[in-house]
C-alpha cells in the first residue's frame, strides 16, 4: 500500500523529531560543558604583524580619504595593493575591498592605460 504525502509530513503525523531547529527536549548541551564559567576569549583576527609598523609597505598615493595605493612585499613576493581602508581603535588598518596586483598584473594594466584612457574619453 502506497502512503499519502512526503515523508516530512509523515514523520510530523507520527511524531518523529526533525533534525532541523533546535532540540525541543530542553537540554542545553553547551551549558553542562562550561560549568557556569564564560565562554573562552576569541583571538583578535589582527595579528602580531599586522599591528606593528611594516617598513615593507610604501604608500605610493591617496586616492580619497579612506583609499590607498601601495606596494609591498608579502610572502616574498611585490604586489601593488589598491586597497580602502577603515579606523579602529585610532588606526588605520587594511579593509577587504580592494585589489593586489602582482608585478605581471601590474605591467599588463599599466601597457594598457592609454586604451583606458580612450574607453574613459568616448564614455563621457
Amino acid at each position: 500500500m502506497k502512503k499519502k504525502g512526503c515523508t516530512f509530513c509523515r514523520r510530523k503525523r507520527v511524531g518523529e523529531m526533525s533534525f532541523r531547529g533546535k532540540r525541543k527536549d530542553g537540554m542545553d548541551h553547551a551549558s553542562d560543558e562550561t560549568d557556569g564559567h564564560a565562554p573562552p576569549n576569541k583571538a583578535s583576527k589582527i595579528s602580531a604583524a599586522d599591528d606593528s609598523d611594516d617598513s615593507d609597505d610604501i604608500v605610493v598615493c591617496e586616492i580619497s580619504k579612506n583609499r590607498r595605493v601601495s606596494v609591498r612585499n608579502w610572502n616574498g613576493r611585490i604586489w601593488v595593493d589598491i586597497r580602502e581602508f577603515y579606523v579602529r581603535d585610532g588606526k588605520q588598518l587594511p579593509g577587504k575591498k580592494g585589489i593586489a596586483l602582482s608585478l605581471d598584473q601590474w605591467n599588463i594594466l599599466r601597457d594598457h592605460a592609454e586604451e583606458i584612457d580612450k574607453a574613459l574619453a568616448e564614455s563621457s
